[in-house]
């Protein structure tokens, strides 16, 4: 009887230190989490505890927000390339060669695929829009069916601005290219350049061929070839949706 009583003694003061110690860990540690446990909230170092994201992609590409004011004329090629510069440089982005997405025609004439540099290219967020000249253009089935990624929201002028276009009033979405579909040239003996952008004035049989920033209108859904300008000047610009602009693409 002894015996037994003394080992229900030693039970019980076994399980009163437990329940004992117990308490103290609950109740002085504040609820600690257990070695090995992941940390408390707001703890690690710096109070976030990862690795930061990593930095966006430099602009490399962007929707002119103004183009010459002098309709279709921009001063050729160098004109258009040079407003492209100082649009860049007023975003901080001047150390970079910039172009105009346009093509010529007659002697001497280029494409404007092959004066864009190579890729890729970012918006004035970071986000991708192509990359590569094939990507943007769709060369193959299977570029062509994944597409580029030209869009209303991704199209951003180099203030990171979204170009009005179908629906908003006024719009703006027309950028002068020159260029069909696969970003050359047109060889059909008709001009689609306004004088390879040296003329304003509104004469018969002379336009300039436009795409659309937000891919709608037009009877297609082409960002560098949906229809013809009404005109070379700035009203007929302006009427056909647009006021004179046109993309620009850093080449390095």
């Amino acid at each position: 009887m002894t015996s037994k009583g003394s080992w229900i003694s030693v039970l019980a003061i076994c399980l009163l230190g437990s329940y004992l110690a117990l308490a103290q860990n609950l109740g002085g540690q504040g609820g600690a989490p257990p070695a090995g446990g992941p940390p408390a909230a707001g703890g690690g170092q710096g109070g976030g505890g990862g690795r930061g994201a990593a930095p966006p992609q430099p602009m490399t590409f962007f929707s002119a927000s103004a183009g010459s004011g002098k309709g279709a004329d921009t001063g050729g090629l160098a004109g258009a390339d040079a407003i492209c510069q100082n649009l860049a440089a007023s975003a901080g982005r001047g150390a970079a060669t910039w172009h105009a997405y346009m093509s010529t025609q007659g002697p001497g004439g280029v494409n404007a695929r092959d004066r864009i540099g190579a890729g890729p290219w970012y918006n004035q967020r970071g986000q991708m829009v192509a990359r590569n000249v094939a990507d943007l253009h769709g060369d193959t089935l299977d570029q062509a069916r994944l597409g580029n990624n030209v869009a209303k929201t991704t199209t951003l002028t180099e203030k990171g601005e979204i170009v009005n276009g179908v629906g908003d009033n006024p719009t703006r979405h027309d950028m002068l290219t020159g260029s069909m579909p696969d970003g050359r040239a047109y060889t059909d003996g008709m001009d689609h350049t306004c004088k390879n952008y040296t003329s304003s004035a509104d004469e018969q049989g002379v336009n300039v061929q436009l795409g659309h920033t937000d891919r709608q209108g037009g009877g297609n859904n082409s960002w560098n070839s949906a229809h013809a300008s009404a005109g070379c000047s700035q009203m007929a610009l302006i009427r056909t949706g647009g006021q004179g602009a046109f993309y620009c693409f850093a080449v390095n």
